[in-house]
């Protein structure tokens, strides 16, 4: 069965997209969630115009990803936390933690999830690496240092 995708379904296509897709993935699954929709003259034109506006979003986030990027990469984000013995911390520095302080200094709010890293649990530098955006990525230092 034919369906004019009406929003963006992983796997399958973007808003404007025609697919061949199972009957009944169409009836249970994308008709039933407005997904998609049956391909008739009047939707493929309408929904031409909304996947040229898709497409110049696409092309702006991919813009705004890149310059995030470009201010991530190679930057220091100091955390102070207690020590015990062997320079172990008492509080792991965790995705969340550098979230936080990433949007706190740079403004830009990023995922927890789109972090790669392991909980940090001694003194040091630490490389990271944030996934931004489809292919963009960012490594930057994380620095922690035993509290006063």
């Amino acid at each position: 069965m034919k369906v004019l995708l009406i929003r963006e379904v992983q796997g399958l296509g973007i808003p404007g997209d025609v697919v061949d897709v199972r009957d009944g993935f169409a009836r249970n699954y994308l008709l039933p969630r407005k997904l998609a929709v049956p391909p008739s003259p009047h939707q493929l034109q309408k929904f031409q115009t909304l996947r040229e506006q898709y497409a110049l979003e696409l092309a702006d986030r991919h813009t705004r990803a890149q310059a995030l990027a470009e201010k991530l990469n190679g930057a220091e984000i100091p955390f102070s936390r207690r020590v015990h013995d062997q320079d172990r911390l008492y509080a792991a520095v965790r995705p969340q933690d550098v979230a936080r302080a990433v949007s706190e200094r740079f403004g830009e709010k990023i995922e927890a999830s789109r972090i790669k890293m392991d909980p940090i649990d001694k003194l040091g530098e630490h490389e990271i690496e944030i996934s931004i955006y489809e292919g963009i990525s960012a490594k930057l230092k994380v620095v922690v240092t035993p509290a006063a």
